[in-house]
């Protein structure tokens, strides 16, 4: 008794809310890409996949300045700053990116020419033109006259020509010309656009010994420098060099809750294309002068402008995962698929018997497919309703809700015109899907549709049955291939009203439903998490036992931080498994020396949301969309659901999430300073990669069937 007195008197001394207390969520940010980073690095993966985190991690890059230091600055520009538990200014904010950034920027271009040798050790070899044999050179030449050069357009800016557009992320080259007529010289700049949208980054050049099994490449805007003469007749070309702009691309902020979503949606897009620069790249060869002019004509202060050593651009080296060499892949693997659903004529029948979870990759997204293609022709279905967040180019997902409108079926579609960086795609899919006569409804501005949610409604004799299906990833069956995420069907009464409520409340108007299982943002789902919180803290305080598991991808919720910090004060233990952004800081003395925070990065996006809370022995586990990040409490429709199927539940707890905390190969461990260090297997202790052990296991959370 007196030591419980002790702990609440100790909780009661410490501010939860000092602002030493949370990481900055941008700065936690650049720490994902440093582990991502690593991923390149680590010379246990196979070579192409080296390659293939090089580019994630550029692409991430990218996506920061576009969102987040253009939001910074849009802060700065405007004075309205947002709320932060860390209370950082915009400006100290921006202060403290760049010193991540710099170094993060340098290792990055680094790690392209540290792969450089071993891509040329196994016949992949990425080529200056000028390293190439003459013959080559001459047939890469003529290449360039019949194919490439038409497309060309040099833009000249001085003071007759303004300086020319750049689109975001786009290569560009820098060029000086001088023109001498006599005793008269006069020197001048041109822009090129490299078409990268027409033609591969990576040029293979015409092989010479064709004994060899090798493949050179030359980068585009290589091949265009050493041709740019043709470009520029009568005249010396002095220099050229390759640059990048990338622009503030957050179409939020001008959605202004028009009565046409998907009009506004559409016009708004075109400020990601013109939307004021935010980063210049520029190749490190480039001479300060030149660096300058550039700057200068985008408005851009110098700690905005890379100086970059390696290759700009480089989520195009996507590119080199299409050669044919599976020796330098990850090993192919086949997925699961439960042994009751392999006959897709007795899926219905199958579903009706007991809930079924998918774990993806390591399950098959086909039983989905199958199970929606056969909802579209049985005559017995009378409706589906689905949430669409992103979706694959050739989706069979849209290709069965089409056919079901086809046969007759009522079909309605919850499209998300929102979601960041797919919206053109989705507004596309949209009319699409109005055409074939489907209810597609865009949502409302300011409230995203994030939850991934699939009903089926059946006549079954005399009754109505429902189908659920409710899913941390989207209905995308290329992401399926590589996104780890749960998937859940369910004829739960209770779920599926919730969800047929959800989706009428979604279709219809928003308004506040009860809901008897679903845990519903921006409706309930705050509350009832936090009373979770608040119940495993009276339990532990009550017999000691307090223990509580999540894995997600964010953590940055000050309320749910604190409650957690809450807990560990209580003495509840607290095992966090966060792939991405965590502002919580474990380990802080009298506040979070409870709780433990790892993050895995590894051959699969880990992307599944998982919530366990021990209650005593009576498990509660809870799965879905959600992240604990104030958006997906305030701004977004999510929902979590419970797992009420005994043999599921466990299966989670055991084969699932344990599997992920008990990660010694691909985990990072979260330090109270913010850093990251790698988790190593103790003495004795044997190496547990989760994801390896998932593709062994695959299937094992089925059970008997």
């Amino acid at each position: 008794m007196e030591k419980q007195q002790m702990n609440i008197n100790s909780e009661e001394s410490v501010s939860l809310d000092d602002p030493g207390n949370f990481i900055n969520s941008e700065l936690s940010w650049l720490k994902f890409n440093r582990r991502v980073l690593e991923e390149a690095k680590d010379e246990r993966q196979p070579l192409l996949e080296r390659v293939k985190f090089l580019a994630i991690c550029g692409n991430n890059i990218d996506e920061f300045f576009m969102v987040r230091v253009s939001s910074l600055r849009r802060q700065l520009a405007t004075g309205t700053v947002k709320a932060r538990p860390d209370r950082i200014s915009p400006a100290e904010q921006l202060e403290a990116i760049q010193k991540e950034l710099i170094p993060l920027i340098a290792d990055h271009a680094r790690g392209w020419y540290e792969l450089l040798p071993e891509l040329h050790s196994e016949g992949i070899h990425i080529n200056r033109f000028g390293d190439l044999e003459e013959k080559q050179k001459a047939l890469l030449r003529r290449y360039f006259e019949y194919e490439i050069f038409p497309t060309l357009t040099p833009l000249a800016f001085d003071a007759a020509h303004p300086f020319p557009f750049i689109s975001n992320l786009t290569i560009n080259i820098a060029v000086v010309v001088r023109l001498t007529q006599g005793n008269f010289e006069k020197q001048m700049f041109a822009r090129i656009k490299v078409p990268t949208c027409l033609f591969s980054r990576f040029i293979a050049a015409p092989e010479i010994e064709t004994s060899k099994k090798t493949i050179h490449f030359v980068l585009l805007e290589d091949l265009i420098s050493a041709n740019i003469d043709l470009l520029f007749p009568g005249m010396e070309v002095v220099e050229s060099y390759p640059f990048r702009i990338t622009r503030d691309s957050e179409i939020k902020a001008h959605l202004n809750g028009a009565d046409d979503l998907a009009a506004q949606v559409e016009e708004s897009l075109e400020f990601r294309r013109t939307g004021p620069p935010v980063r210049l790249e520029v190749d490190v060869s480039m001479p300060d002068h030149i660096r300058r002019i550039l700057a200068n004509k985008l408005g851009l202060p110098s700690y905005l402008v890379s100086d970059i050593g390696g290759i700009l651009g480089t989520a195009d080296l996507w590119e080199l995962m299409r050669l044919d060499r599976p020796d330098l892949k990850d090993g192919r693997f086949l997925p699961s698929t439960p042994t009751l659903l392999d006959n897709e004529k007795k899926i219905f029948p199958a579903l009706s018997n007991r809930d079924v979870l998918f774990y993806y990759p390591y399950d098959s997204f086909l039983p989905f497919i199958k199970f929606l293609h056969q909802a579209a022709q049985d005559p017995d279905v009378l409706a589906i309703k689905i949430t669409l967040y992103r979706i694959d180019a050739n989706s069979p997902v849209i290709d069965a809700i089409i056919k079901a409108r086809q046969n007759g079926k009522q079909v309605a579609a919850v499209v998300e015109l929102t979601a960041r960086f797919d919206e053109e795609k989705n507004i596309g899919w949209g009319h699409a899907l109005e055409r074939a006569g489907v209810h597609v409804v865009y949502g409302r501005p300011g409230l995203k549709v994030h939850a991934k949610l699939c009903l089926v409604v059946r006549r079954e004799g005399k009754e109505i049955i429902q189908y659920g299906y409710l899913s941390s990833g989207n209905f995308n069956a290329v992401t399926a291939r590589i996104y780890g995420d749960l998937g859940y069907f369910t004829c739960n009464p209770h779920i599926c009203t919730d969800m047929s409520h959800l989706f009428n409340s979604l279709t219809g108007y928003y308004g506040k439903q009860k809901y008897h299982k679903l845990l519903v943002a921006p409706y309930d789902l705050r509350r009832q998490f936090l009373g979770r919180i608040e119940r495993e803290i009276k339990r532990h305080r009550e017999h000691g036992d307090g223990y509580m598991a999540f894995k997600n991808n964010g953590l940055t919720d000050t309320e749910i931080i604190m409650a957690l910090y809450r807990a560990s004060q209580a003495g509840v233990k607290i095992d966090l498994n966060v792939r991405a952004l965590c502002a919580l800081r474990p380990g802080i003395p009298g506040i979070s020396e409870n709780i433990t925070v790892t993050s895995i990065v590894g051959r699969f996006l880990e992307h599944a949301r998982i919530y366990y809370f021990r209650n005593g022995g009576d498990e509660e586990v809870l799965l879905g969309s959600a992240d604990l990040r104030t958006r997906n409490f305030d701004d977004r429709v999510e929902t979590l659901f419970p797992v009420e199927d005994p043999d599921i539940k466990s299966a989670i707890i055991k084969d699932i999430l344990n599997v992920h905390l008990k990660d010694n190969v691909k985990a990072r461990r979260l330090l109270s300073d913010g850093t990251y260090e790698r988790v190593v297997p103790s003495p004795g202790e044997k190496e547990m990669n989760s994801q390896e052990w998932l593709i062994e296991n695959r299937g094992l959370w089925h059970g008997n069937f």
